[in-house]
């Protein structure tokens, strides 16, 4: 299969990435629990007894702390480290990303970047947003709010992607295939990169995990993250070699798993 540069004007519409603005828009009915239940507990807390009034105030101020720590967190990764940069990419892929496929979930902010940081690597955008599949709230308002993938974007299915077997040398997964919240779907996606990957390429994924600094960032949303474990071996079990491992403002990690090269 030839490549082609994608056109400029297939590139995502939207100039700046994702920050603590565009999160709380996609997420806006968790913040508005948070502030609601912050705001009633400091309520309650002024007109019951003094036994119910500490209760209401611990639970007002755990839900104060949920909504100011997550939001902090929200802006140290998306607006100060900017994981959109792809400065930390060299890390991982010192060869650079060369032909590359791009897989994104209804809101694709990682084709513009690259596009101009790699301008003369071949660039192919593959959209997988399915209401069927994707069943979160935030990646629905986040699809409707932001137009939906680039014109130029291909539909793909996470077991059919439209790429022949070998094309391309990078494979692009940046805060997309935990949007897969079936096992299966997962498994499938994880074959089909090993399938379209050349030997010696590498699947690129960046995602949150459900850990420990999570948690303390996100509270119960951390939930929707999935563990490291779950990555690797979704990775084993299609085939693909650990490779490096970044972690990137304490709470993203960045992956390579690599296709076996030929002997």
């Amino acid at each position: 299969m030839r490549l082609l540069q994608l056109p400029r004007a297939a590139s995502p519409a939207r100039a700046r990435p994702s920050g603590v603005r565009e999160v709380a828009r996609f997420n806006w009915p968790m913040y508005a629990a948070g502030a609601t239940a912050a705001a009633l507990g400091w309520a309650l807390a002024r007109r019951l007894p003094a036994g119910p009034a500490r209760l209401a105030r611990a639970g007002a101020a755990t839900a104060t702390a949920l909504l100011v720590g997550s939001t902090a967190a929200t802006w140290w990764v998306y607006d100060h480290a900017r994981p959109f940069s792809f400065d930390w990419l060299d890390d991982l892929l010192p060869e650079g990303p060369g032909d590359h496929l791009v897989l994104s979930a209804g809101l694709d902010e990682t084709a513009r970047p690259l596009a101009a940081r790699h301008p003369g690597a071949a660039q192919r955008v593959v959209d997988l947003y399915d209401p069927a599949l994707m069943t979160t709230g935030s990646i629905r308002r986040a699809h409707r709010l932001t137009g939906g993938p680039a014109p130029g974007a291909l539909r793909g299915r996470p077991a059919a992607l439209p790429a022949g077997s070998a094309a391309h040398n990078t494979v692009f997964a940046v805060f997309a295939a935990h949007e897969l919240r079936r096992r299966r779907d997962r498994e499938a996606l994880f074959a089909e990169c090993a399938r379209v990957l050349r030997p010696g390429g590498a699947l690129v994924l960046v995602e949150h995990r459900r850990d420990a600094a999570n948690a303390a960032a996100y509270g119960p949303g951390a939930w929707h993250f999935l563990p490291r474990s779950e990555w690797l071996r979704l990775a084993d079990g299609a085939g693909l070699q650990r490779g490096a491992e970044r972690r990137i403002a304490g709470l993203v990690t960045a992956f390579a798993f690599r296709k076996e090269a030929e002997a």
